[in-house]
């Protein structure tokens, strides 16, 4: 899978034009669709569930990234990938048993992640890291959207590609929070394969433009 990836959230599009903005996103270089699930008790709000995951399964033609801010994900797996997930990351702090739920979604058919918050070191990885196809870095506190970029992520991004080479994981690098025209670039020269971005996608004047300045 190639790198220097944009996974543009739907978490910042116009919720009453949902069809509208995934077409979009198909139409632009965008490569993977974002989708930011929150069920109001691991993180402080609660957003769109399966009706949205019906929408996308309907009218995106992109790789489908579900990042999942929920307790007990491993009860909600299997219908977020029969909904059309290509990938579902869970986090770190969420999961008793991570290797168990990795493993379910790999088995389901899907592409494995685990996310890390801004305070989970990432040698909390080192005995999970060769079996998932993904570690997402959150850069803010997970929530909410259009939070400040934290700057430690640099760091964090150098720490993750040095385990992954150490045990010659395949792991892509994922980074999500904060992300901007301003430090796309930085973070793919830091190491990040795999960039989400919101609010500077969908509040820019021309979104698929800015999908493009992203990528450069």
């Amino acid at each position: 899978m190639k790198t220097k990836l944009i996974a543009p959230s739907l978490l910042s599009a116009d919720f009453g034009h949902l069809k509208r903005d995934i077409e979009m996103l198909n139409e632009s270089q965008a490569d993977w669709l974002h989708v930011d699930v929150m069920d109001g008790r691991f993180v402080p709000n609660i957003s769109f569930g399966f009706p949205v995951m019906k929408t996308v399964q309907e009218h995106s033609t992109k790789f489908v990234d579900v990042h999942l801010m929920i307790v007990e994900p491993e009860k909600y797996v299997e219908e977020f990938i029969e909904r059309g997930a290509d990938l579902v990351s869970v986090h770190y702090e969420a999961c008793n048993h991570l290797n168990r739920v990795i493993k379910l979604i790999q088995d389901k058919g899907a592409k494995a992640g685990v996310v890390l918050n801004p305070a989970t070191p990432v040698l909390m990885l080192e005995d999970i890291i060769a079996e998932v196809d993904l570690v997402l870095l959150m850069s803010v506190n997970p929530g909410f959207g259009g939070q400040k970029f934290i700057q430690n992520t640099y760091k964090k991004i150098a720490e993750t590609k040095d385990l992954i080479l150490s045990n010659n994981s395949t792991a892509l690098i994922q980074v999500d929070g904060g992300v901007n025209l301003d430090n796309a670039a930085k973070l793919f020269d830091a190491g990040a394969d795999v960039l989400v971005a919101g609010n500077a996608v969908f509040s820019s004047e021309n979104p698929a433009k800015t999908i493009e300045l992203l990528k450069i």
